[in-house]
């Protein structure tokens, strides 16, 4: 039986999640005096202890339960795009820590697909600040792209990994800009974690802290400022009251059922699970599920296309050496008409350890690889390079989350993920490979093997200033049940060509300061504005 800190009393916020948002907003609302409930359905994790430099058994970094998984190009879900424990996906995510370019809240203006999100790059830039002092993030002195430009906390890593030198060679010999990559990895000593000491396991959780995770950041302070924080315990219901407002949840610890009354519930699950627990609470008053009038809730999922390229080399790379990313371009990142599709993507240099390289490229474009030709290149693994793309997927509303008929060991339905390509996704990815290939070419080495390949899922619970569309406001208050809130990756509007971690925390950190300033005017007495 769980001991309680709060009990069978209200708190003032009950967060699901512990990821890249719920960490953080876990700690600035604990700090800011009010008392909150964090709860994830994973573990808590001792870096120490718990963490291992072996692929196979860190995969329960990710969310391994049964998802069902349909359409044209369906996803694979777990490791490489959600994570189930405390920290969520910051434990094992590469560190990537890139600001979303002004052009990505404006898509519908700018190039005439997608939509607009209801906030500018100007409304997230002093919460990309934040990020990036509070995590120290490391980086170039100039960075080429977007609008900010550097320098950045800490000074860039250094030295690079082969794989890194071989891509900037390639770009150099191309006249393409690359630079080093910003990372939430430290280069130097930060608040009594060690920097980096390129182990190169990154996705296997970092042992020595280097790296940043909600885990091992966020949440102490939280705890410190006196948030109870739940590990183990799967939230399966929103409850809701006949006043049409959410009065908490309801979650399994160990195969019993406990409630958490709560002024505020928040939704930081996700972009699969905060769909499916916003459709498994429906009830009379929202029969198609909570804060779905719009119909949205599910829709518009997106991925990043993320597809590799190897190539062969003559001279040993080694792609296990070093953070996996540390050079990266955004020379294809904005609209271009001449390529004949709209928007970019970024291209890093990506590296990988010998169980991803091999399961990877049997599974390449052109047909299996197996038998005699898989061990040959196995045998060779030390010879290949890599580069992977981040490229944007534009929205659809036939991609989405829904319930499947199947239940789990809890009796819950099943999330069903169902995914496929547009026209315009599938024209920027090959564009996106042929880039690819020409550098690892210019690089001096032969591409042999396309690996096909999906992450960061981001949309499923859109914000927006139009009910009839959108699931939230710009603060992720749902727009029919006002003290529902939703805090995660659900919440974009578009995918943009950049990892979304760092503006998935900038929109926690917005949200936030949001919820405390109600709180303040709440205690004042002065009548509440969005």
């Amino acid at each position: 039986m769980i001991q309680r800190k709060f009990g069978n009393e209200e708190v003032d916020a009950v967060i699901v999640g512990a990821g890249a948002a719920g960490g953080v907003l876990a700690k600035e609302l604990s700090e800011a005096g009010m008392r909150v409930v964090l709860l994830d359905a994973g573990p808590s994790r001792d870096p120490q202890r718990d963490f291992a430099s072996d692929e196979l058994a860190m995969q329960s970094l990710g969310w391994e339960e049964t998802r069902i998984v349909d359409g044209q190009n369906p996803l694979q879900m777990g490791h490489n795009n959600s994570g189930r424990g405390l920290g969520g996906g910051t434990t094992h995510f590469t560190g990537v820590f890139l600001r979303f370019h002004e052009s990505d809240f404006r898509t519908k203006t700018l190039d005439g697909v997608g939509e607009d999100w209801p906030i500018t790059y100007e409304d997230l830039a002093p919460y990309y600040d934040r990020n990036e002092k509070e995590l120290a993030v490391s980086g170039p002195r100039h960075f080429p792209w977007g609008s900010f430009h550097g320098p950045y906390p800490y000074p860039e890593r250094d030295p690079l990994s082969p794989n890194a030198y071989m891509f900037r060679q390639g770009c150099e010999q191309l006249g393409i800009p690359s630079a080093v990559a910003p990372l939430a990895i430290l280069s130097a000593p930060f608040e009594g974690r060690p920097p980096c000491i390129n182990r190169g396991f990154c996705n296997q959780g970092c042992m020595p802290n280097a790296k940043f995770s909600t885990l091992i950041v966020h949440i102490p302070k939280a705890v410190k400022a006196g948030a109870e924080v739940l590990p183990d315990c799967m939230v399966t219901e929103i409850l809701m009251g006949r006043d049409g407002r959410a009065k908490g949840v309801a979650f399994v610890h160990n195969g019993q059922t406990y409630r958490q009354r709560a002024k505020l519930v928040i939704l930081s699950a996700f972009v699969v699970e905060t769909p499916r627990l916003l459709l498994n609470s429906a009830n009379n008053q929202f029969p198609n599920g909570l804060a779905n009038g719009s119909g949205w809730v599910g829709k518009g999922i997106m991925p990043h296309s993320s597809h590799d390229v190897y190539a062969r080399f003559l001279e040993e790379i080694r792609l296990y050496k070093g953070t996996p990313v540390l050079a990266t371009t955004q020379h294809y990142y904005a609209s271009d008409p001449g390529r004949g599709f709209a928007r970019g993507y970024s291209l890093h240099a990506h590296g990988a350890r010998p169980l991803s390289f091999t399961k990877g490229i049997a599974g390449s474009l052109g047909g299996p690889v197996w038998g005699r030709r898989l061990r040959e290149a196995a045998l060779d693994y030390n010879f290949y390079g890599r580069i992977t793309m981040v490229g944007e997927v534009l929205s659809q509303e036939t991609n989405r989350v829904t319930l499947s008929d199947e239940k789990d060991a809890l009796g819950l339905p099943r999330a069903k993920v169902t995914f496929s390509y547009g026209d315009n996704d599938q024209k920027l990815i090959r564009h996106a490979v042929d880039s690819m290939k020409a550098i690892l070419r210019a690089a001096g080495g032969t591409p042999e093997y396309v690996v096909p390949d999906t992450a960061h899922l981001m949309g499923g619970c859109r914000m927006g200033t139009n009910p009839s569309n959108s699931v939230t406001n710009s603060f992720g208050q749902t727009h029919e049940i006002p003290n529902l809130y939703i805090c995660d990756a659900s919440l974009f509007v578009t995918s943009s060509g950049a990892n979304p971690t760092n503006t998935v925390m900038a929109l926690a950190l917005r949200t936030a300061d949001h919820l405390v300033e109600r709180a303040k005017r709440r205690e004042a007495g002065t009548p509440l504005t969005v």
